[in-house]
């Protein structure tokens, strides 16, 4: 019995170890979060977000590799926590897929320092060299093609009429959803980001259905 103690002790210790290591991770995170808004991916530092923290840059390098690492982190987190909250499960039709948009819209408005740093990002990874390019390339790939999916879906559901061109429909609602978010971003107080994208999405469904 008196060798169990120590096993069971380290086992304990351990744990508290990941769990403060996993919270320090997040902090990381988050805090990144506001620096790449508020400056960009270039002009942010690892030593800024370090310090913001209350850790050394070889403290945090210890969770994340380099200013990349983090970057490309701080996206692929942000995108699961959408897919996990929100888009988990196919929608019963082209009606429920679109009331989840709107309620992803309203999400980003309890997270605004998130929309930020997806609008300055998305800006500079225009820029074939920046680290982001491909990460944006392939994730508006991946929307375009569920969103035309789930579209055509409708149309073989009989939800929308035949012959709708589902990949410019999923075009223009990802035109809509961003051009609304950097208008959010510069006049919260102007405009309904989520009664605005639940006005034009209501008015594509009536003009696509087939009545």
């Amino acid at each position: 019995m008196a060798q169990d103690r120590p096993r069971t002790a380290t086992k304990g210790s351990a744990r508290g170890t990941y769990a403060v290591g996993d919270a320090r991770r997040q902090k990381i995170l988050d805090t990144a979060v506001e620096h790449f808004a508020l400056w960009g991916f270039h002009a942010s530092s690892l030593a800024r977000i370090a310090a913001a923290c209350g850790i050394t840059q070889g403290g945090l390098l210890h969770h994340f590799r380099s200013k990349e690492d983090l970057l490309l982190s701080v996206l692929a987190q942000s995108e699961q926590h959408d897919v996990e909250r929100l888009f988990a499960e196919p929608p019963e039709s082209v009606a429920a897929h679109f009331a989840t948009v709107v309620a992803l819209a309203e999400d980003n408005e309890r997270r605004p320092g998130l929309v930020r740093m997806f609008n300055t990002l998305v800006g500079e990874a225009a820029n074939p060299g920046h680290p982001a390019h491909a990460y944006f390339g392939q994730r508006y790939a991946r929307v375009l093609d569920h969103t035309v999916e789930l579209l055509r879906a409708g149309v073989a559901r009989g939800e929308l009429r035949p012959g709708t061109d589902c990949e410019a429909a999923g075009r223009e609602i990802l035109a809509v959803m961003d051009g609304l978010q950097i208008q959010w971003v510069l006049a919260p107080e102007n405009v309904d980001m989520p009664a605005r994208l639940r006005g034009f999405l209501d008015r594509l469904l009536r003009d696509l259905s087939p009545a």
